[in-house]
């Protein structure tokens, strides 16, 4: 049958899936009421894709509750004959959505390839998330998505997404789709009048007209009236065989209702075929399939509760043979019947159904099940607790940390013993968000007050000094810490010894714990071996790196990074990758592999930021500020500085100082400004322990080209207690020595001879390290700061220093630094020709007057913008990087 009224939808299509085929495709969702025509429209479609040799792959979201996790996703990889256990599989959410990408990738090869997912409004979270991440990569893909719905709500924002939003039909469209039914212009009228243009409508009375069964003086008011009269017109096994199947599902497999009517299936075969011929099915693969759901809710909706109840019964109890994939099936069928009386044995399978859930790691399944298992009753307090628990557990791993507080927070309150009072505090973790460690906190005291045993003691004493390293309460963290160690050494309790463990870490930042936390490290590395834990081998390589970059140990901390990258791929997760992520583009970073560092830190955001966006973007940013020093700011980069960031707030006074420099890299000084700014006086800035050294170099840097000279003053003093050190930011980002920085202050304040002493040790620790790009920078400023002293024989120390530097700068592409090393060169050369402008000798005359961009804007009626552009062309031909010392060589001229 040629279709009706879709023609414009359909040439739009088809056109998509010749831009897909060309390698540029896109997801496409169309949308309408119920029988509006999206599924006719998908198979035309699908007709069409493969006359042109596309393949096409159905997935078809259940209408009913019960379908296994990415149920949608398992029909199109078998339909691609591919096994969808093997690619749904895995402990790494990330790296399944990467292996379904992949999957798809592969399957439409060069032919190009169409997938059709259907009542993507019923599509459980988990398979939408799939969607989601699928859809970011298919402007690069030869596949077409078209996905069809009542309403896309549960989509959320797919905004390269295309839309199509099917109409009801007009008369001549409804006359048309009657042709062959009737020609009768009342008729036609009275069909459009009854129906609103519903095609589904419309077909279904064109097929009572072709029948005999329709009545112009009594028409039906709805698809459920006609349903019931053809239903009322079948035999009564067949009535029996169509009513068990609507309770089973739109689509059903011929054995299961067999097994569910108690019959063999040669018996059932011709039961079907009757009800096909009246237009309750279609055939599919194995089974058969409703022709449209509102055919199966009309049937369903034609039961009473005694045989809609029965037939739950009856299906529920064949599943349960042989339960497979049918968990949450089982689990449903039982639930209906839980309405009615005892609810145990739907809270049996809903568990069941709800552990399975979690461990294919479609946690948003798990939380909606385990919140179906605590609706039934008779629940008992105690058994209420173990639920919420688990409910919580799997709400953390989703990501949804609210709904991870409240199970908390409700679990506690039904708590019947001490132990699951510290099961249920032991749900939340220490994260960014106060308003949540806050709880936790609450929670964690409560169960402590109470008697347990050493190893719930020791774990809980270990939450509260992470909620302690968030508050920033450096005391307690470390009382705290050393308890729960003590204990859980005590306790013998493994699980106890590694939360212990990691909370005793996070109480020994900077120099001075350094020693200890390489012996945490082995201790739990040693517990790792033991109990052949890949979560505690991963923290172990992890504090053991930290140290080992902390201490300049570039090289060494390489050749261990392998140890990481084993430790993560063994545990799995977004997580784990991206701690191994961060911490090889800190190396890279540091080691002057800019390429590698950007490629890697990339990489580890994406995996990270649909997990926990804050830490994400926070190291991120770090990264990319580092690399901005030494290679510029990219577009991209520049594009993420101007995005709205809001840090946790025990990290905000870090991230306006670390934004302040990344603005000054940008060339934004007014911006860069403004955000240090933000950060308050010194006295005030919140920090924590393990990025102090960070801050201040990082603040530094601000000042230095901001100008503010109080402010370095008052850093130099603070960066003192570090020298000998390697600046890093707990393994996110290298900024070099500390005597880099304190060197680059002390120019900045005019104190060259210091400042050429530790410009000097800086090189040479940088050269140590192993961190070219560091050396290319010390050199620079130790050279810089030789020609501005300008004593005998400080060119010719400064000469041989530029010239190394600018080698190393181009070798490694440290763009920041070129420019600025041609023109000291040129300055040591003493070449005439590179001289300041008329301009640009007056607005360096107004900067040494101490006047403001806009100041001199307004005294030489310019834009601020090219006050600025002055100032800046004057630093680089200068060789400058403060406006002070622009100010103390027109001072001299």
């Amino acid at each position: 049958m040629a279709m009706v009224g879709r023609l414009g939808e359909l040439r739009a299509l088809r056109g998509w899936v010749d831009e897909a085929r060309a390698g540029s495709g896109r997801l496409v969702v169309c949308t309408g009421e119920a029988g509006i025509g999206k599924t006719r429209l998908a198979q035309e479609l699908a007709g069409s894709a493969l006359a042109q040799g596309a393949a096409v792959a159905w997935g078809r979201c259940a209408e009913t509750d019960g379908a296994p996790a990415y149920w949608p996703w398992r029909q199109v990889l078998r339909s691609l004959g591919l096994d969808a256990d093997q690619v749904l599989s895995g402990d790494d959410r990330f790296l399944l959505f990467e292996e379904v990408t992949d999957a798809v990738r592969r399957a439409a090869g060069d032919r190009g390839l169409v997938i059709i997912l259907d009542d993507v409004h019923r599509a459980d979270e988990p398979s939408v998330l799939v969607l989601r991440h699928l859809a970011e990569q298919l402007p690069d893909m030869p596949v077409l998505i078209l996905a069809t719905a009542r309403d896309a709500t549960n989509l959320g924002d797919l905004s390269t997404a295309e839309r199509l939003q099917l109409h009801t039909f007009d008369r001549p469209e409804v006359a048309e789709q009657l042709l062959t039914a009737t020609t009768d212009p009342t008729v036609v009228s009275t069909v459009h009048r009854i129906t609103g243009g519903n095609p589904l409508f419309v077909r279904e009375i064109a097929r009572a007209i072709a029948d005999g069964s329709w009545q112009p003086d009594r028409p039906p008011r709805s698809v459920l009236e006609i349903v019931t009269a053809r239903l009322g017109r079948a035999s009564d096994d067949c009535r029996r065989l169509v009513q068990a199947s609507a309770i089973a599902g739109r689509e059903v497999r011929l054995r299961t209702i067999a097994a569910m009517l108690q019959r063999s299936v040669d018996e059932c075969l011709p039961l079907v075929d009757e009800a096909t011929s009246l237009g309750f099915f279609e055939h599919l693969g194995d089974g058969f399939r409703f022709i449209h759901a509102l055919t199966r809710d009309a049937v369903e909706a034609s039961l009473s509760t005694t045989e809609r109840t029965a037939l739950h019964r009856a299906i529920a109890d064949a599943l349960a043979k042989d339960p497979g994939d049918h968990l949450a099936a089982i689990a449903g069928h039982y639930a209906v019947l839980a309405q009615y009386g005892d609810g145990t044995t739907a809270r049996t399978w809903l568990v069941r159904a709800a552990e399975d859930a979690v461990r294919r790691l479609a946690y948003e399944e798990g939380v909606r099940l385990y919140r179906q298992a605590l609706a039934t009753r008779p629940l008992d307090p105690a058994e209420s607790c173990d639920l919420l628990v688990a409910l919580g557990k799997a709400a953390y791993l989703a990501g949804d940390l609210t709904a991870c507080c409240a199970a908390a927070v409700e679990a506690a309150a039904a708590a019947q013993t001490p132990e699951q009072s510290a099961e249920a505090a032991l749900v939340l973790e220490a994260v960014p968000d106060p308003t949540i460690n806050a709880t936790a906190e609450r929670l964690c005291e409560a169960a402590l007050a109470q008697s347990i045993d050493l190893a719930l003691r020791a774990r809980l004493l270990a939450l509260r000094s992470h909620l302690a390293f968030y508050a920033g309460e450096q005391a307690r963290l470390d009382a705290l810490s050393a308890t729960a160690l003590e204990l859980a050494r005590s306790s013998a309790d493994d699980r106890a010894l590694a939360d212990a463990l990691r909370a005793r870490q996070e109480a020994c930042p900077g120099p001075d714990g350094r020693a200890e936390r390489l012996d945490l490290a082995a201790e739990m590395l040693e517990l790792a071996q033991r109990t052949n834990n890949p979560r505690a081998e991963m923290w172990g390589e992890i504090w053991r790196l930290d140290a080992l970059i902390e201490s300049g140990r570039l090289a060494a901390a390489a050749e261990e990074l392998p140890r990481l990258r084993v430790a993560a791929d063994r545990l799995g997760g977004p997580v784990a990758a991206w701690h191994h992520d961060r911490i090889a583009a800190c190396i890279a970073q540091a080691r002057g592999q800019y390429t590698e560092a950007a490629a890697v830190a990339r990489r580890g955001f994406d995996r990270m930021r649909p997990v926990e966006r804050a830490p994400a973007t926070g190291a991120y940013l770090a990264l990319q500020i580092a690399l901005a020093g030494h290679i510029g700011v990219s577009a991209e980069m520049r594009e993420f500085a101007e995005q709205r960031f809001d840090p946790p707030p025990r990290f905000a006074t870090m991230s306006l100082l670390s934004r302040a420099q990344l603005l000054l890299c940008a060339d934004e000084p007014e911006q860069a400004a403004a955000s240090y700014r933000l950060a308050g006086p010194i006295d005030e800035w919140s920090l924590p322990a393990f990025f102090v050294l960070p801050a201040y170099v990082y603040a530094t840097l601000a000042c230095c080209g901001l100008g503010r000279y109080d402010d370095l003053g008052v850093l130099l003093d603070r960066l003192q207690p570090f020298r000998g050190e390697h600046a890093v930011g707990n393994g996110v980002a290298y900024m070099g020595p500390a005597e880099l920085a304190i060197g680059r202050a002390g120019a900045a304040l005019g104190r060259l001879d210091s400042a050429v002493e530790d410009l000097t040790i800086a090189v040479a620790m940088a050269e140590s390290a192993g961190a070219a790009g560091f050396v290319a920078e010390a050199q620079f400023h130790l050279a810089r700061t030789l020609f501005t002293r300008d004593r005998p024989g400080d060119r010719e120390q400064a000469r041989p220093l530029t010239v190394e530097a600018a080698r190393l700068v181009e070798s490694l592409g440290m763009a920041a630094y070129a420019d600025q090393l041609k023109v000291l060169l040129v300055r040591l050369n003493g070449d005439p020709e590179h001289k300041l402008s008329g301009r640009e000798l007056e607005v360096a005359g107004l900067v040494a007057e101490g006047l403001t961009n806009r100041q001199i804007a307004a005294r030489l009626v310019i834009s601020e913008r090219t006050a600025q552009n002055h100032v800046q062309h004057i630093l680089t031909k200068l060789g400058f990087a403060t406006r002070s010392q622009i100010a103390a060589w027109s001072s001299r001229r």
